[in-house]
């Protein structure tokens, strides 16, 4: 039994062995981290360059240069670029205790928002707060805050205990209520539906039983197509997605200039910032429509490109939630590559005129500061848990077992 054990410490302290290990945590080209790192960096390229051309008419109809836009973006996606790299190389288990103070952060945002004169109003909303020259958006820091949240909890809590309902969905239907409802004060339906469905999806990856996540995800459904049609504003959006041609000029105007950009791309467009949508057709051009100016500039080409890339960052999710190293990191990554995927198929449906028009931004993409920082700190905890997930099992640090059990 001596030399045995001893034969297996010679072996791991092998040069062999020591080469494995090191190659294993080689930033290579096909390394997941890399990969999503290229995805993320070709994703904000494209936005910046999409932006300046998107928004060229009206910040120069507005402020007198086509670069106003731009420039702010800029400035936000170096801001990002840092977290983004921070996020990537600190260790993400060194963020595990800061769910629960990320979250109440986050309500504290959200409830300074909706008080008159300390939230900013913009088009009939209440989503930001000033800081100064800066404006800031607590709804979109409310995403990465409830998925840290959630991935603390149910890291936390042993398998045996999904089998409950007060375990597995008695701390996300508060948590989700809270946000809800300060969220549906602004008003903004959009980000409420996204903060639902990565809480669902988050249970249903921490192992919650389909018995407690089928009628929570029923309900929530109904909850939001009554919300959809409470309000004339949100009733007429989807009356428009299944008429917009009966009215195209007024509620189904912005539908149709979005379907009339992307069908003037044809096969590979009519140039870099050669639209002629954004010359005023299309309200929110450099923001919820963007996407249907670059399908105008690039064509069905340029749109497959983008959507490939949403597509393969999806892929790096699910690849980096399956092989991350313990519970904790699995979570995360489940829970940003919901949010992105669904984000980003939620935009370009509406866009398309596939889904009712929500005012949700395309991740990466669209213009607005927040939403850019944001989703790159996000994305940086994803290229960190990519890296551990990649290391040699021995380095790795566990903790509880994934959840494989489903009724």
């Amino acid at each position: 039994m001596a030399s045995h054990s001893t034969s297996i410490r010679r072996a791991r302290s092998s040069p062999a062995a020591r080469s494995s290990r090191s190659r294993a945590g080689v930033l290579r080209p096909s390394h997941p981290a890399v990969l999503v790192t290229i995805a993320t960096g070709a994703l904000v390229l494209i936005g910046l360059l999409m932006i300046l051309s998107a928004s060229s008419v009206t910040s120069f109809a507005t402020y007198g240069t086509s670069f106003v836009y731009f420039k702010k973006q800029l400035i936000w996606a170096a801001v990002g670029v840092v977290g983004f790299v921070v996020c990537a190389v600190v260790d993400y288990r060194r963020w595990k205790n800061l769910g629960y103070i990320a979250f109440a952060l986050s309500l504290v945002m959200l409830l300074a928002v909706i008080i008159p004169g300390v939230g900013v109003t913009v088009g009939g909303s209440a989503r930001w707060l000033a800081f100064g020259p800066l404006q800031f958006q607590p709804s979109e820091f409310a995403k990465l805050a409830l998925i840290l949240f959630l991935a603390d909890v149910f890291s936390r809590k042993r398998e045996e205990l999904f089998d409950t309902f007060g375990h597995t969905m008695v701390p996300v239907i508060p948590a989700l209520a809270l946000l809800g409802l300060f969220i549906m004060k602004q008003p903004d339906l959009g980000t409420t539906m996204i903060l639902g469905f990565i809480g669902m999806g988050m249970v249903f990856v921490a192992g919650g039983p389909l018995r407690y996540l089928a009628p929570s995800m029923a309900a929530g459904a109904l909850l939001a197509g009554a919300l959809a049609l409470a309000e004339p504003y949100r009733r007429a959006r989807v009356l428009t997605f299944l008429h917009p041609f009966r009215d195209p000029f007024n509620t189904g105007m912005q539908t149709v200039q979005s379907l009339i950009a992307v069908g003037s791309g044809g096969w590979f467009g009519v140039g870099l910032g050669a639209s002629r949508q954004k010359w005023s057709r299309i309200p929110n051009a450099h923001t919820d429509f963007i996407f249907a100016i670059f399908a105008e500039e690039t064509g069905l080409l340029g749109s497959v490109v983008m959507i490939g890339l949403f597509a393969f960052l999806a892929y790096l999710g699910v690849r980096t939630a399956h092989k991350a190293p313990d519970r904790y990191g699995m979570l995360i990554a489940a829970g940003v590559t919901v949010w992105i995927s669904l984000q980003a198929l939620i935009n370009i449906g509406a866009v398309t005129a596939s889904l009712p028009i929500t005012g949700v931004p395309l991740p990466l993409v669209s213009f607005g500061g927040t939403s850019l920082l944001i989703s790159l700190v996000s994305m940086g905890l994803l290229t960190n848990i990519a890296y551990q997930g990649a290391l040699p099992a021995s380095t790795k640090k566990s903790s509880a077992p994934r959840t494989k059990r489903r009724r």
